[in-house]
């Protein structure tokens, strides 16, 4: 039985406005408003009109189109420099060519639940992944409420109605918290931002494990840092001054290589006087000196899981949020 196919007379006389409109509005011309760019998009998703005809469909002719939107930071500085951010998106990109599809970065930045609204009225993507919550968490939610076709990377967070694909982050941080403690380490910093999700919840398995292992808690050795290389440094140089510590669970492998600089750089040698972890396990993470132990994050399964949610989701269906096994790699700066 052949499949009806919605024509673009429909499309128009739903929206109540001319074909030339219509046509204009699928192929994003600036001659047409926004409100009735957004009203037209939603009409031709509804009813499955084959709009990639009047788009420009690429020199592969690709199955599907995603695009990878990064939202304005909170805690973590989100960009395409971020080597964390390369490895996630070269996960989604490989996984996105084994599925024959293309991909796309955008340069729109939400910051709430208008913009995510308005970015998925009126994209032309199959669907779209999200790199971070940022504080978007209630906005997530209520967009979740009217769209299907987006997934975010990030933590799994309270009352979460949307898909999210992140590591097991209390996990992580248990583990290297564990670790150190089984080394000796009795002074062991948190270093980062826990108001970004993912940092948060790895502060939380650093509690437990201290807890775990039987040592106090102090809120003085809970030291913020972005996630940057000379935040972390500033941070450690202004630590070294009033505190004695020994070990280090960095928030980000970026985080922990800016807090080994500042350590070398006051005399100190890792990991004989301080031990550091760092999360994430970006590639230069074995080649730093010492050889950086982290806990791994696996951004080529990332991408594949995410890529999977938004090209086999059943329309109208429920996508599942999953949670990523962490791996802590034991080298160099632990000593053990």
């Amino acid at each position: 039985m052949l499949r009806r196919v919605t024509r673009l007379e429909e499309i128009a006389r739903l929206a109540g406005v001319s074909i030339t409109t219509v046509s204009r509005a699928l192929n994003d011309s600036p001659a047409v408003n926004r409100k009735t760019k957004q009203l037209i998009w939603k009409l031709a998703r509804e009813h499955n009109y084959p709009f990639r005809v009047y788009m420009p469909s690429g020199p592969t002719a690709a199955a599907a189109t995603i695009a990878i939107v990064i939202p304005r930071p909170q805690g973590r500085e989100w960009s395409l420099s971020d080597p964390f951010v390369l490895g996630l998106v070269a996960g989604i990109g490989e996984a996105a060519r084994q599925r024959g599809c293309d991909f796309i970065v955008s340069h729109v930045a939400p910051t709430g639940s208008d913009d995510l609204a308005e970015l998925m009225a009126t994209n032309r993507v199959n669907g779209v992944i999200f790199l971070g919550q940022s504080s978007l968490h209630v906005a997530f939610n209520r967009l979740a409420e009217s769209e299907t076709r987006f997934a975010v990377w990030g933590a799994q967070l309270p009352n979460q109605v949307y898909c999210s694909v992140g590591s097991d982050n209390p996990l992580g941080g248990r583990r290297a918290t564990l670790h150190l403690a089984r080394l000796g380490r009795r002074r062991i910093v948190f270093l980062g931002d826990a108001e970004a999700p993912e940092a948060m919840q790895r502060y939380q398995g650093y509690l437990e494990g201290l807890a775990q292992s039987g040592l106090k808690a102090d809120p003085q050795l809970a030291v913020p840092a972005h996630f940057e290389l000379e935040a972390a440094e500033a941070s450690i140089d202004a630590l070294l001054g009033r505190l004695q510590f020994d070990g280090i669970v960095a928030a980000s492998d970026l985080i922990a290589l800016g807090a080994i600089r500042a350590l070398l750089r006051a005399g100190l040698a890792v990991p004989r006087d301080v031990s550091v972890v760092g999360y994430d396990d970006v590639p230069f993470a074995r080649y730093s000196r010492p050889a950086l132990t982290t806990v791994r994050q696996d951004t080529a399964l990332a991408g594949r899981l995410l890529v999977s949610k938004l090209l086999n989701a059943d329309p109208g269906g429920e996508l599942r949020s999953e949670r990523l096994p962490t791996d802590l790699v034991i080298r160099e700066s632990c000593g053990g």
